[in-house]
């Protein structure tokens, strides 16, 4: 099992505390989302677990051992992934030379996105922003790594496709953190594990179906 976790992390942008000792524990394989509105923390906390933001106080932990001052591109090597809000994908590059970076065969990206096939030959800068976050994902899957961390994966796609994202999501043999301002409908069902932040601060932590119960 994979446990990445923040114990009493806090994030500064310049003179502004984003975090204030914020604790988040993401057990894997499983589902964690992390719950808040824009200005939450929830996007810093996705950063911090990557290493693509420093702490200034508190540790990232990662199946026991303390990796805060191990770089981003070290995380990246040991299986983390993260697919930010934007620019998640090679806009100059096409669909099939995005889908090729991450694997040479890009059939199980297909499989799971068929939506992507006619537009192989495209640049990945010309698609849409739900096919963009489609491409991104598919990417992924391709890569099969131990930690999964995706802001908004679901944003612009229709109710259908961000069903099948969590379904491909949830499927994953990762540790897979997803910040969102709302509980999908779709996860309100399911198993999974629920921080919601407000002010850089856990509000919440607890099952799915608390968190639905919670905000009605």
């Amino acid at each position: 099992m994979t446990l990445l976790a923040l114990r009493d992390a806090r994030v500064r942008y310049g003179p502004l505390e984003a975090l204030h000792g914020v604790t988040v524990a993401a057990p894997g394989p499983g589902l964690t989302v992390l719950l808040g509105r824009n200005g939450s923390g929830r996007t810093t906390v996705l950063h911090a677990l990557a290493g693509v933001v420093p702490l200034s106080g508190g540790a990232v932990v990662w199946d026991g051992a303390d990796v805060t001052g191990l770089p981003a591109y070290e995380r990246a090597r040991r299986g983390l992934c993260l697919v930010p809000e934007r620019r998640a994908v090679f806009g100059s590059l096409t669909v099939r030379e995005n889908l090729v970076l991450a694997a040479r065969d890009p059939a199980p990206a297909l499989d799971a996105y068929p939506q992507l096939a006619p537009l192989l030959q495209r640049r990945a800068g010309t698609l849409s922003g739900g096919e963009q976050r489609m491409l991104a994902l598919s990417r992924v899957l391709l890569a099969r790594p131990r930690v999964v961390l995706v802001d908004e994966p679901a944003q612009g796609m229709s109710p259908a496709v961000a069903a099948r994202t969590y379904d491909l999501l949830a499927a994953l043999d990762a540790c897979v953190v997803v910040a969102e301002q709302r509980l999908p409908p779709v996860l309100r069902d399911r198993p999974g594990f629920v921080c919601e932040l407000r002010h850089g601060r856990v509000v919440f932590a607890g099952e799915a179906g608390e968190a639905e119960d919670r905000h009605g």
